[in-house]
């Protein structure tokens, strides 16, 4: 939902960094090292130690903004770029929730977690199929106007959205097993709305 409202924000940001001392950093590299971070995130918290899983889940995120902007900005985007960085993104999404259950030990919050990773893979068919659909439509970028790799028709739970209660759950790991629940509930809220703009684009021959 903020997502595509802060990605020029980001890159207005960034953009001095990227071409100051970071000059020599290959995206790659950038990519790499927060998913590291993320992974350290999530290992950290499935430990309990949720002030170093929050440090290192800001860090994910500050990196995680960076890669793409940097490519940008230097016009050295790849397909295979773009490609690792959903994809690794979506590993530390994944694993984060269920570090914070395991270190509950508690069946319930276990339950919420494994309700939680059933949205995101409804979530994420919701609207990867849609966006190859909408490629093949040849709905271009340039014509959206979007900043991505792909045609990523916006919902209510982005990555924007997702920074905010993964912080939470961090901040707050005695309430993750409804935080849990309500993110799920608000994910599924998405894939409908990813459903009523497949229906009204696709639908037409």
């Amino acid at each position: 939902m903020l997502d595509q409202r802060l990605r020029q924000v980001k890159e207005d940001l960034l953009t001095p960094l990227i071409r100051g001392p970071l000059r020599r950093v290959h995206p790659d590299q950038v990519t790499w090292a927060a998913f590291g971070l993320g992974l350290g995130s999530a290992l950290a918290a499935s430990q309990g130690s949720f002030r170093l899983a929050l440090g290192l889940w800001m860090a994910n995120r500050l990196m995680d903004g960076l890669d793409g902007t940097m490519a940008r900005v230097r016009k050295i985007q790849t397909d295979w770029g773009g490609y690792q960085d959903i994809v690794l993104d979506h590993v530390v999404y994944a694993c984060i929730p269920l570090g914070i259950a395991w270190s509950s030990g508690k069946t319930e919050v276990l339950l919420a977690c494994a309700v939680l990773q059933a949205s995101y893979f409804v979530n994420t068919i919701s609207w990867c199929f849609l966006s190859a659909l909408l490629e093949k439509r040849a709905a271009e970028l340039v014509r959206s106007g979007q900043l991505t790799s792909v045609n990523m028709p916006a919902a209510l739970i982005e990555g924007s959205e997702t920074f905010l209660f993964f912080l939470a759950f961090l901040l707050w790991p005695q309430w993750a097993g409804q935080g849990f629940w309500l993110m799920s509930l608000l994910v599924c809220w998405g894939v409908g709305q990813r459903w009523q703009i497949a229906r009204h684009l696709l639908s037409k021959p």
